[in-house]
């Protein structure tokens, strides 16, 4: 791709930063880096009525969380600033003015009450009031008025809006690189507003003069902007310049499939619509995603790589990434998937930066015990556990029997295990790991197995219930790992304090 390459991710700063809006984000990014362009913020603060405070700061701690910061934008500018609307606000007259001095946009004096007026009007005679071609004349504007009483108008300082001057049977042909060639009847389109007299901009004229005056390139966007496409083309072509090339990326659907994914989908399912958390709303982040597998499962929700790769780093998203693989249908949203992803990313993470989440998330669970504080004891439990976890959370449940002796036992696997010799057949184990001086996993596997052959006794006899004294449950990595980890003392003790506690 010759040309210079600059996309901009524009949120408006109305809320937490939904994972729809991430995606965009993420898609932006990934193009961006792949042509070695430009990825811009642009806050889109026109409406200070639902201006959200805090809400520009969670967008880009987001960005930055995810590992996808933006390279132009509040805080780091670049000559294309200010990069919020609300600081650009003063230009946007003068491109409306421009318009109007053209004769693509006229003012349109009708009141609120005067344009109600019509669409109840229509409602009842079952049609739908559109301000376009077919009665721009029949209403009060610069186009049915005579020019002094437009200006008596202003001077009076009546209240006004600018609209778009949408064109009489045309075909517009437009493209898009997702969906390819879309043909558009002007006749069904309105006569947008573009600016109001309170001196701001709707979102289409600020989004368009923003977008020409920061040099975008490609304007990659969610699908709810399609309808605004030929608008947006039109008022390119009304300023005489040249329009971005455009791709409107698929919804994220809701977990069933049908519907688009929603805040209320996530707290019926239990899973996070946010990379962070939002008030009450829980994040990805603060539920224990890693920022890599958040990536990876956006990146494959409307995007398909071709192959039947499924894990993919950032800089492999990036080498990979085309607009032309993005599908044209929605993308169902998959929560199991999405923990399966982190699940991956999580037996990719070394054993010693496990550890160190370990220790950092334990919640108190720990305190007061020594091994705690030995990190490399931590980090061999860890290794010995990750393959069943899907989260940071799970080490514990998984592995507390490596720091701390079992005081009960499971019940049910009581039951099944302990028989009327199997409290003799333990001492005897627990003489024979007294008679071993080399207390390494493989040693006492052998060493126990031949003892086993010896005695003439089942592993059905020795094993689970060697398994229940030592975890307090029949859970666990390889038994032996587990003995080598605790030590021949605590392996000992532990099988003498089962003997007594189930002595009855």
């Amino acid at each position: 791709m010759s040309e210079n390459v600059r996309v901009r991710f524009a949120p408006s700063p109305t809320g937490p930063l939904h994972i729809g809006g991430l995606r965009t984000a993420l898609f932006n990014y990934l193009f961006a880096k792949k042509h070695n362009g430009t990825f811009i913020l642009r806050i889109e603060d026109t409406d200070q009525n639902r201006y959200v405070k805090g809400a520009e700061a969670y967008i880009i701690e987001a960005l930055n969380w995810c590992g996808i910061p933006f390279d132009e934008g509040p805080g780091k500018e670049d000559g294309f600033g200010p990069y919020r609307q609300s600081e650009r606000k003063d230009m946007y007259k003068n491109y409306a003015m421009q318009l109007v001095e053209k004769g693509k946009a006229y003012y349109a004096f009708d009141t609120a009450e005067q344009l109600d007026y019509h669409r109840k009007d229509h409602e009842e005679k079952g049609k739908t009031f559109i301000y376009n071609w077919h009665n721009r004349l029949k209403l009060s504007n610069s186009l049915s008025l005579s020019s002094d009483e437009v200006q008596a108008k202003l001077n009076a300082g009546e209240d006004y809006v600018i609209r778009f001057k949408s064109p009489q049977d045309e075909e517009l042909v437009l493209n898009d690189i997702i969906r390819g060639e879309i043909k558009i009847d002007t006749n069904i389109l309105d006569d947008k507003v573009l600016f109001k007299s309170d001196g701001m901009p709707t979102y289409h004229l600020a989004n368009i003069v923003d977008d020409h005056l920061m040099q975008i390139s490609h304007v990659i966007r969610g699908e709810e902007w399609l309808p605004s496409l030929a608008l947006h083309q039109l008022l390119y072509d009304a300023f005489g310049w040249n329009a971005p090339q455009f791709a409107h990326l698929p919804l994220i659907m809701k977990p069933v499939g049908k519907g688009k994914l929603s805040k209320r989908d996530g707290e019926k399912g239990g899973f996070p619509v946010f990379p962070l958390s939002w008030n009450q709303s829980e994040g990805y982040r603060e539920a224990g995603f890693f920022p890599e597998a958040v990536v990876n499962f956006l990146a494959l929700l409307g995007w398909n790589p071709g192959t039947e790769q499924e894990i993919f780093s950032l800089q492999e998203l990036v080498n990979s990434f085309s607009l032309e693989r993005v599908n044209k249908s929605g993308a169902r949203f998959d929560p199991e998937k999405n923990n399966w992803y982190n699940q991956q990313w999580l037996q990719l993470k070394n054993d010693e930066e496990l550890a160190e989440l370990f220790i950092q998330n334990h919640d108190g669970r720990l305190s007061g015990l020594e091994t705690l504080n030995d990190k490399g004891y931590v980090t061999k439990v860890v290794s010995l556990i990750k393959e069943r976890a899907t989260f940071v959370s799970d080490f514990w449940e998984l592995s507390d029997y490596f720091f701390k002796t079992p005081t009960e036992y499971n019940e049910k696997a009581v039951r099944k295990q302990w028989k009327e010799d199997t409290p003799e057949i333990m001492k005897e184990v627990a003489s024979v790991l007294e008679g071993i001086t080399d207390f390494t996993s493989a040693n006492i596997e052998t060493i126990i197995k031949d003892w086993i052959g010896k005695k003439e006794l089942s592993f059905g006899k020795v094993m689970p219930p060697f398994r229940l004294v030592i975890v307090g449950d029949m859970k666990g990595p390889h038994l032996f790992d587990i003995l080598e980890l605790i030590g021949k003392e605590e392996s000992i003790q532990r099988i003498k304090n089962a003997i007594s506690a189930l002595a009855n």
